[in-house]
C-alpha cells in the first residue's frame, strides 16, 4: 500500500476530528526569504494527505500558515545587505518587500512559495501567523503560559535538557522603540502587563536598550516557538501535523510541544507524521546557498506530475535526493516513464496508484499514459539541428504519434531545452563537429571504422540495424567496446561519451557519416 494510502486509512479508521465534522490538516513555513525545496516535501505530504482523505469521502481541510511573524533573523547572500541590516530583528512583516508591489518582506517570499503550492497542485487555505496574534486569538495561551512560565521551564529542562533562569518568560516582546522582537527579553509577568528591556544583541543585531512595560496581547507579543506550535494546535483545531525527522526525536522540538499541549493547553496533540528529508545533491541547504535549491528553481525545471513525483515518490520515511546538476534529473522522467509503462500495460498496483497521484487532481478523471521519448534522449535530438524531433520519435516508437504522444512530446522538448541551458552538466551537452576534429586514432579503431562505412556505404540503415552491427564489430575486428564507441564520439562530436550510437548514427545523414569516417580512417 502506498504511503498516502497507508496513513490516510489510519486516519480515517483510528481517528475523529476534534470538531466532529472535518479533520483539520495544518502545515506552516516561516517566510525568511527564498523557501528551499526541501520545505516542498511537507507541503506535499499533508496536501497528498488531504486529496486522498477526499478520495475516501472523509471530510477534512488542508491550512497552510505563511509565518510572518517571526524574527528577521539574517540576510540572505541574494539581497543587498546595506539595505536591510537596519531591519534585522524586526518580525518579518515589518521587513519591506525585496521588490515593489508587495505588502512586506514576508508576503514577498510567500508568494513565490504559494506559486510553486498551485502549480504543483497543492491548494490550502491559507492564513498569516499576524492574523491569529493580532486578533486575538492567541491571547488565552499566552495567558496561560504566562501563569504557568514554571511548568514551562520544568517541561523544558525534563524533555529537552534546556534549563530556564526563574525570570524567564515564554515569550518576545516588540520593542515600542524601535520595533524589534528579537532583542527583547520579557520578565515579570503581573497578570496583565509584562516588564521587556530591550538588551539582548545576537548575532550583532542590535538592541536600542529601551525598557517598559506592556500588554503582551493582540500582537505585541510573541510565543516562543514550541509553546507558540502547541498553542497553534489548539486555536486551529488541528487533527493532522507533521514535521521533519529532525523535530521528531526524543527531547525534539515536537517532543516538547506534544508535552506543552498535554500539560498546559489540556490537550492531545494532533496525529504526527515524521517525514525525511529532501536533499540537493545530497546536502539540507538553505535557500540562500546552492543554485537550484529553491522550491521554485526545483519546479521550474520539472511539468507539475514529475515535479509532484520527486515530492511524493518515496515513501516518508526514506531520504529524498534530487541534484539538478547531475543524472538526477533524467533518471526522474525514466522514473516517470516506468509508471506510465505499468499503466499502458494495464497493471493495477501501487505503482500505477502512484501514477495517478502524480497527476494534478483535476486531471485524473480521464487519466492517459501517452508514450514518449526518453528525457536524455530528447535533451540530445533537441542538440541536433538537422534532426526533427517528431520524427525521430515516430522513429523510436515506430508508428506515428497521437496527439497526445504530440503534446506530451512538446512540453518535454521545452523542459529538456531548459535543464540544457541551466543546470545539466557537460557530459550531456553536444555538439557535432562541422570538421573533423582534430584525433588520434588506433590502428584497431580506424579497421573498426572502415567496415563500418563499408556497412553505410550498402544502403540506409535504421537505428537498430547500427546497434546490432557496432555490437558485432566488437567481436569480429576484435575491438574492446570502449575503444569502438569512443572512436564514434571523437569524430563527430569531439568528446570521449554520448548517446547510444546506433541510433545517433542513424540521425545523420548518410553521406555526411560516411564522408567523415572516411577522413577519420585515412
Amino acid at each position: 500500500m502506498l504511503w498516502a494510502d497507508r496513513i490516510a486509512s489510519e486516519i480515517r479508521e483510528k481517528h475523529k476530528p476534534r470538531n466532529g465534522e472535518s479533520f483539520i490538516i495544518r502545515d506552516e513555513k516561516t517566510l525568511s526569504g527564498r523557501v528551499h525545496v526541501g520545505s516542498m516535501r511537507g507541503v506535499a505530504i499533508h496536501g497528498l494527505l488531504s486529496e486522498v482523505l477526499n478520495e475516501y469521502g472523509v471530510a477534512n481541510e488542508f491550512r497552510f500558515e505563511l509565518n510572518d511573524f517571526d524574527p528577521f533573523d539574517s540576510i540572505p547572500g541574494y539581497l543587498d545587505a546595506e539595505k536591510f541590516r537596519e531591519h534585522l530583528g524586526k518580525p518579518l512583516y515589518a521587513v519591506p518587500s525585496p521588490q515593489p508591489g508587495f505588502k512586506n518582506y514576508a508576503e514577498y517570499f510567500g508568494d513565490e512559495f504559494v506559486g510553486v503550492h498551485k502549480r504543483a497542485g497543492f491548494v490550502p487555505n491559507y492564513y498569516r501567523a499576524t492574523e491569529l496574534y493580532q486578533s486575538g486569538k492567541m491571547d488565552p495561551y499566552i495567558k496561560i503560559a504566562l501563569e504557568r512560565a514554571g511548568d514551562l521551564r520544568r517541561i523544558l529542562k525534563e524533555i529537552s535538557g534546556s534549563t530556564k533562569e526563574a525570570s524567564w518568560l515564554p515569550i518576545s516582546v516588540i520593542c515600542e522603540k524601535c520595533g524589534k522582537i528579537m532583542t527583547t527579553r520579557a520578565y515579570d509577568y503581573d497578570g496583565e502587563t509584562v516588564g521587556y528591556a530591550c538588551d539582548k544583541n545576537p548575532d550583532e543585531i542590535k538592541s536600542c536598550g529601551h525598557t517598559a512595560r506592556v500588554a503582551p496581547w493582540k500582537g505585541t507579543a510573541k510565543l516562543f516557538w514550541k509553546v507558540d506550535w502547541a498553542a497553534k494546535w489548539i486555536v486551529q483545531g488541528v487533527d493532522v501535523e507533521g514535521g521533519g525527522k529532525d523535530h521528531s526525536t526524543k527531547g525534539g522540538s515536537r517532543d516538547v510541544a506534544n508535552h506543552i499541549c498535554r500539560e498546559l493547553f489540556g490537550q492531545e496533540p494532533p496525529f504526527d507524521v515524521p517525514y525525511e528529508f529532501f536533499l540537493v545533491g545530497g546536502k539540507k541547504m538553505s535557500s540562500s546557498k546552492g543554485r537550484g535549491s529553491s522550491a521554485k528553481d526545483m519546479c521550474d525545471l520539472f511539468p507539475p506530475q514529475i515535479f509532484r513525483l520527486a515530492l511524493i515518490g518515496k515513501d516518508i520515511r526514506e531520504q529524498i535526493d534530487v541534484d539538478p546538476a547531475g543524472e538526477s534529473v533524467p533518471r526522474l522522467y525514466d522514473w516517470y516513464d516506468e509508471l506510465a509503462l505499468g499503466v499502458r500495460e494495464g497493471k493495477t498496483d501501487d505503482y500505477s496508484r502512484l501514477f495517478a497521484l502524480c497527476a494534478l487532481p483535476k486531471d485524473r478523471t480521464a487519466l492517459t499514459a501517452p508514450w514518449n521519448v526518453r528525457f536524455r534522449e530528447v535533451a540530445f535530438i533537441v542538440q541536433m539541428p538537422h534532426l526533427s524531433l517528431t520524427e525521430e520519435a515516430a522513429k523510436a516508437k515506430g508508428s506515428a504519434l497521437t496527439k497526445d504522444e504530440e503534446t506530451a512530446l512538446s512540453e518535454r522538448s521545452q523542459y529538456a531545452k531548459f535543464w540544457l541551458s541551466t543546470y545539466a552538466p557537460e557530459e550531456f551537452k553536444y555538439q557535432l563537429q562541422e570538421k573533423m576534429p582534430e584525433v588520434q586514432l588506433s590502428d584497431i579503431q580506424k579497421k573498426a571504422l572502415e567496415v563500418l562505412g563499408d556497412f553505410l556505404e550498402m544502403g540506409e540503415r535504421n537505428g537498430e540495424d547500427l546497434h546490432l552491427r557496432l555490437h558485432e564489430l566488437k567481436t569480429e575486428i576484435p575491438i574492446q567496446p570502449k575503444e569502438l564507441f569512443q572512436a564514434i564520439y571523437h569524430i563527430f562530436l569531439n568528446r570521449d561519451s554520448g548517446p547510444k550510437a546506433g541510433w545517433f548514427l542513424a540521425g545523420l545523414p548518410r553521406d555526411f557519416v560516411v564522408k567523415r569516417i572516411s577522413e577519420a580512417v585515412r
